[in-house]
């Protein structure tokens, strides 16, 4: 009997100096906040999941059961990266935005396989324009178009920009907060594969923008990022912020901020189990003529699949959510970016359940220059693919162009 018990504690030995029980002895993350920015929300309420316009040319609209408030729900229209098309890879955002009252809006600017990056500005356009037709005189959706902020993550951030910058001319709301998280995707030049951008001088100067870039893959999603805040040069530096999220691994599990970090799955959000109405009897649609940007690059099909199998955890609720619902609360009261960087709360990333302080996030008024052009006459040409959302690659970094 003495002998097994020395065999034993001997062996629980062996299993701690080898780490083999780390993970059941670290200190957990921080949890989801009850209430407040990044919190549960209405845990008890019934969520509606609609889908708006035709099978070719739709949104999913996502919000509480019940009557609108008076004043109306605030709208967040969420852009996803490209290739991840449906709504369940960003349902625990979704979830969490509709339970806290927002008027979630997913419009369907791609078609898997079929889209092409360079119309997708006009496909988001043209189906959100519908999408807030139809819901204007719904009193339970009732979108409050004075309270409107966009999210784009990766080719939904300059996609995000640009629906900022077109608002005014395409007859959209215009958006008070333009949130754009891990920025890539941007088209070097109107032949390169990606989404361009369009002249970002129009975001009127009372928009609040904010781009959020994590610390793994962090050079290109910079540049991206710096790149549509510098264009946006109607918009005063004050109302810029530039929010950097650090990967912890101080307990278990770790908190890594990677390029598919904002996503989270939640099958309730599946789209495939959402009815949208079929196209008339009449329809016809567009000839389809391929070409080789319509489909998923092996970058972007590694990154889809990580973006797809991505779960909330405290980097969503904290260093994602959180930002988003202060700055949004920010942008509608008018008030600028200087505002939220002296907050200190809105850095905070709380604590491991040990009491250790997660890392802060990293918050900056960026000083934006336009970039000197360096001649080059002796260097070989880069093909348009492997540049770098911005223009250039880091060592470490996908393809921007092809991040999407």
């Amino acid at each position: 009997m003495r002998c097994n018990t020395v065999l034993r504690s001997a062996t629980a030995g062996l299993i701690l100096a080898l780490g083999l029980a780390a993970p059941a002895l670290s200190a957990a993350p921080p949890t989801q906040p009850a209430e407040g920015p990044g919190g549960v929300g209405d845990k008890t309420a019934t969520v509606v999941k609609r889908g708006i316009g035709t099978t070719n040319s739709s949104t999913y609209a996502f919000y509480k059961s019940g009557p609108a408030p008076a004043d109306g729900r605030p709208v967040a229209v969420l852009l996803h990266a490209w290739g991840a098309t449906n709504p369940r890879a960003y349902g625990g955002w979704i979830d969490h935005l509709a339970r806290n009252g927002w008027l979630v809006l997913y419009p369907r600017f791609q078609e898997l396989n079929k889209s092409r990056p360079s119309d997708a500005t006009a496909k988001a356009t043209s189906v959100l324009k519908a999408a807030f037709d139809a819901l204007g005189s719904d009193p339970d959706a009732k979108p409050d178009l004075k309270r409107v902020a966009l999210i784009g993550h990766l080719a939904g951030a300059p996609l995000a920009a640009n629906l900022a910058a077109g608002a005014q001319a395409d007859g959209l709301p215009a958006p008070k907060l333009v949130y754009a998280v891990m920025p890539g995707g941007i088209a070097r030049d109107p032949k390169s594969r990606g989404i361009a951008l369009n002249d970002l001088a129009t975001i009127p100067a009372d928009t609040l923008m904010l781009v959020v870039i994590g610390d793994k893959d962090a050079r290109a999603a910079d540049m991206a990022g710096r790149r549509i805040l510098r264009e946006a040069s109607a918009v005063g530096g004050d109302r810029k912020l530039l929010v950097r999220a650090l990967s912890d691994d101080h307990g278990f599990p770790a908190m890594t901020a990677t390029l598919s970090s904002p996503a989270g799955i939640d099958a309730a959000y599946d789209g495939t189990s959402i009815t949208v109405p079929p196209e008339p009897k009449d329809f016809k649609p567009p000839p389809f003529k391929w070409s080789p940007d319509v489909t998923l690059t092996g970058e972007q099909s590694t990154l889809v699949q990580q973006i797809n199998n991505a779960r909330a955890d405290a980097l969503d609720y904290l260093a994602y959510w959180r930002t988003f619902d202060m700055a949004a609360a920010a942008a509608f009261a008018g008030k600028d970016g200087a505002k939220l960087k002296a907050d200190a709360n809105f850095s905070d990333m709380q604590r491991w359940a040990d009491g250790w302080p997660v890392k802060r996030l990293g918050v900056e008024i960026p000083k934006l220059t336009t970039p000197v052009p360096v001649a080059t006459p002796t260097a070989a040409p880069v093909p348009a693919a492997g540049r770098a959302a911005a223009g250039r690659r880091s060592p470490t970094a996908p393809r921007a162009a092809e991040r999407r």
